[in-house]
């Protein structure tokens, strides 16, 4: 089934890695924790979390960005392509250090942070960089080798990162778009002021990417060591306030933002903020910043995830002139003349994968054009199947087996995105989105209000999600409440074909009898979605940790809150997420035998 791969463009890359069917889980750094952990997660954790994949027959560990986020801790939105996050140092492990000398300082940290708790509690970071500031001045005048040798490898991008964020220090961590002329636009005679000024503490920064990269190398051996590959995620975009786009700016168009136009999920578009790429001006320097931040990702990875692949195809740009209440809505792609779009993304993705060790494998989920998919097939990338959608949409809406889903893909039931099993199962199935109804049904003359109560089961829905009336049992009903013939309400018949019956569908999916509407996520329910998943003809199966540790009944978490990411919010639910026990403890889970099973059964390592 997946020997074709090996004919394609991406050949190399699948010899390495070895085609067959692998399991694996996808984690944010910042979730996990060990009994050793200073407030967060850290990067020699990463150990342990290997030795439980190996536990579970899982060869495949898929985390989120892990670069620089400032002080915004999104991981998404970061300070640099390339910079490494400082609060997943470990400071018990520094090479170079005896880390003795500060351990009671170390103890107030894990006392005053201490990990867990449903949470992270981000002001660790400015506790931890001060102790390693502390750290670094009792070792500088003694500066390594091995870190000269890496200020001098990583040249093409680390002066200029240390030196952003020194002056984003000393400026009251203003954008740099706000900083005095002579910084701002970088006029030498300004840079080089500064640096004089400021030596000790560009050190540091340096210092510190030198101690995480270390630190990342070390984790990495250990998973080759032991089968288990690290995938990571490469953000296809990066914070305007970044010392990328400082440091290059003409090779970004600073007059719009990003983001993505309406869809099922998100009525008003998105508006991301991100500038777009002027690739004409990188591809003017032979595309030195895509090759240069690939090469030094793969220090650390063997797969890395493009995130919103459809971007690299053509990106929905929004001036910056546009009031931020209009959201994504007034925007264009970029390119604009769709008949490039094919080659276009067919070019880029051919540059990244002729320079880099590492398989791409393709967020292409969305509003994405055929091309997108089809270059993608051709090139032997992945992209994602995820569960709940994999439908016979338009026509029958039950789910679709397993064996129908694409060979070339990593299936999964959630991503860090989407709520995982449990509460899509409890508050999600079987409903559909309030905004999106509204706004559908705006476009037809109706208000909502006016069909709200009639329609939908008022004390049944909450979290944004409407759910149907048992009355509401055919489309007849629905559109005689409506007032509408079918031709004039296609798209609110569809989302009432879609959702209406999908509990049932899905247990019926799962081989499961229908014990009622809106029944409890049991165990038994989440391990033979699991069980589903995995037997996909997907090469790659990747599951959230959340839903594999929700198979342990003992694990109780409010499954609405137990999530990554709540997209298009301000909150502090998002990019927070810490599980409630730590790895030693997730370890020795009974679970684990389960999940082992899962997975040798289906074929999987």
């Amino acid at each position: 089934m997946y020997e074709d791969l090996l004919t394609k463009i991406t050949a190399s890359q699948w010899k390495r890695l070895g085609i067959k069917k692998r399991a694996g889980v996808a984690v944010p750094l910042f979730s996990i924790y060990s009994n050793e952990s200073a407030g967060i997660g850290e990067l020699p954790d990463l150990k342990l979390l290997v030795d439980w994949c190996r536990n579970t027959n899982m060869s495949i560990i898929q985390l989120l960005p892990m670069n620089d986020t400032g002080f915004g801790f999104r991981p998404y939105d970061a300070q640099s392509m390339f910079a490494l996050e400082p609060v997943y140092l470990s400071v018990g492990a520094l090479e170079g250090v005896e880390s003795g000398s500060f351990f009671e300082e170390l103890q107030k940290i894990k006392k005053d942070f201490p990990c867990g708790g449903g949470r992270v509690n981000y002001k660790v970071k400015e506790a931890k960089l001060k102790l390693l500031w502390k750290i670094f001045q009792s070792v500088k005048n003694t500066p390594s080798k091995a870190f000269q040798s890496f200020i001098r490898a990583q040249r093409y991008w680390l002066e200029d990162y240390a030196l952003f964020k020194v002056i984003k220090e000393k400026n009251g961590e203003k954008c740099w778009e706000e900083w005095e002329e002579g910084l701002k636009n970088r006029q030498e005679k300004a840079l080089s002021s500064f640096r004089d000024i400021h030596k000790d503490s560009i050190l540091f920064h340096q210092w510190l990417q030198w101690q995480l990269f270390e630190q990342f190398l070390k984790a990495r051996a250990y998973a080759v060591k032991n089968g288990v590959f690290l995938m990571g995620d490469i953000p296809f975009l990066v914070s305007r306030d970044s010392a990328d786009v400082w440091s290059r700016q003409d090779y970004f168009k600073l007059d719009f933002a990003s983001g993505a136009p309406p869809d099922l999920l998100y009525s008003n578009g998105q508006r991301w903020g991100m500038p777009p790429f002027h690739w004409g001006h990188i591809g003017a320097h032979q595309y030195d910043y895509v090759i240069e931040k690939l090469r030094f990702a793969q220090n650390f990875y063997d797969l890395y995830r493009i995130d919103h692949v459809v971007g690299v195809f053509r990106l929905w740009t929004i001036p910056l002139s546009e009031p931020a209440e209009t959201g994504g809505l007034n925007g264009v792609f970029d390119p604009k003349d769709e008949q490039v779009w094919e080659e276009h993304g067919r070019q880029l993705l051919s540059l990244m994968i002729n320079n880099s060790t590492m398989l791409a494998c393709a967020e292409d989920l969305g509003t994405v054009p055929e091309a997108c998919f089809k270059t993608l097939k051709e090139l032997g990338i992945p992209g994602i199947d995820v569960q709940r959608w994999m439908r016979d949409w338009n026509k029958t809406y039950d789910f679709k087996a397993p064996e129908d889903y694409r060979p070339c893909a990593l299936a999964t039931i959630a991503t860090h995105d989407l709520s995982n099993l449990c509460a899509w199962w409890l508050y999600e199935c079987a409903t559909v989105d309030e905004g999106l109804f509204k706004r559908n049904c705006l476009k037809k003359s109706i208000r909502l209000d006016d069909v709200r109560e009639k329609l939908f089961d008022l004390a049944a829905s909450s979290h944004g999600r409407l759910r149907w009336k048992k009355e509401i049992d055919s489309p007849e009903v629905f559109l005689s409440i409506l007032g509408l013939p079918e031709k004039e309400a296609w798209d609110l018949l569809d989302m009432y074909k879609g959702s209406i019956r999908e509990q049932e569908q899905f247990l019926a999916f799962l081989g499961q009898e229908n014990g009622g509407a809106h029944q409890l996520c049991r165990a038994d329910f989440i391990k033979q979605a699991l069980v589903m998943i995995s037997r996909s003809s997907c090469i790659f199966s990747i599951q959230l940790i959340q839903d594999y540790l929700s198979t342990d009944p003992l694990y109780d978490v409010d499954p609405w809150d137990n999530r990554i990411n709540f997209p298009g919010t301000l909150s502090d639910k998002n990019w927070t997420l810490a599980l409630l026990v730590p790895l030693e403890d997730i370890l020795s889970l009974p679970i684990n035998t389960v999940l082992k099973a899962i997975h040798k059964d289906s074929g999987r390592e």
